[in-house]
């Protein structure tokens, strides 16, 4: 069961696809916590927080996502992950991200500098303190930056069935390029009511995660916020599934289907 919270971050950054027409889907205040489950058990929950901060005197969204084992598998699995992002508000670009992890003794402690004028990610490995300088490519997101990028930048009312789409991002020290598939729209049930759902297919890596490269479906709300409703994945263990659980701070409306 290691690293099911990189999973869900992993899957909640690609769960939406770029356009040209610029839309602003979120604001400081959005909060979401997402139920895990790993098979009949709820293995944990996770949280996305988007606060005001600054950095470098610079205004910016501080967004920091946690993630923490519950239940029996706290007792036998002990999980603590950490993540922020440090986005510019207009461009939303990072300019520093930090993952700090505890998975079951497995720790890890890093810090990401972003240098968009050189191209450069400046990575800081605190736990074995040391830092290395990596190229990164145009228009560059970390692992929760683009999220949010790429939920001001959808364009819902162009998808069509089958459309793919590319997503860059650059995670401890290499750049990854998604591929991500339109699978249509689809109503599902949830806690809060019936959601209408832009339904995805993100091509992840099959390794020793993942079973194969389309082990992963996403539901994000067709509405003004394209916020994640639902993950599903299967891995090698078993199968993980994300519910969003609870929110707040919603910058537009939140609609639920009437029968």
């Amino acid at each position: 069961m290691k690293k099911f919270i990189l999973v869900l971050l992993l899957m909640v950054t690609v769960i939406s696809v770029t356009a040209q027409e610029t839309h602003s889907a979120f604001n400081s205040g959005e909060w979401f916590r997402f139920r895990i489950h790993y098979g009949i058990f709820t293995a944990s929950y996770a949280t996305l927080e988007v606060k005001d901060d600054s950095i470098n005197n610079m205004p910016v969204h501080h967004i920091v996502g946690t993630g923490k084992s519950s239940g029996l598998l706290s007792v036998f699995f002990k999980v603590e992950d950490y993540y922020e992002t440090y986005i510019d508000k207009n461009e939303v670009k990072p300019y520093r991200f930090i993952r700090k992890i505890n998975e079951g003794g497995h720790t890890k402690d890093i810090e990401i500098n972003f240098d968009h004028h050189k191209s450069e990610a400046l990575v800081f490995n605190k736990k074995y303190n040391k830092k290395e300088t990596f190229p990164i490519k145009p228009d560059v997101q970390d692992m929760m930056s683009s999220f949010y990028y790429l939920r001001n930048t959808i364009e819902t009312s162009s998808l069509k069935k089958g459309d793919e789409q590319y997503v860059n991002m650059f995670f401890d020290n290499e750049n990854y390029h998604f591929k991500l598939k339109f699978l249509g729209r689809e109503v599902i049930r949830t806690k809060m009511g019936k959601i209408a759902c832009l339904k995805f297919r993100p091509y992840v890596k099959a390794d020793r995660i993942f079973k194969e490269e389309e082990s992963m479906t996403v539901w994000v709300s067709d509405d003004d916020n394209r916020m994640p409703v639902r993950i599903k994945a299967d891995i090698l263990v078993g199968s993980i599934k994300a519910d969003l659980d609870a929110f707040k701070g919603l910058k537009h409306p939140f609609k639920i289907v009437i029968d």
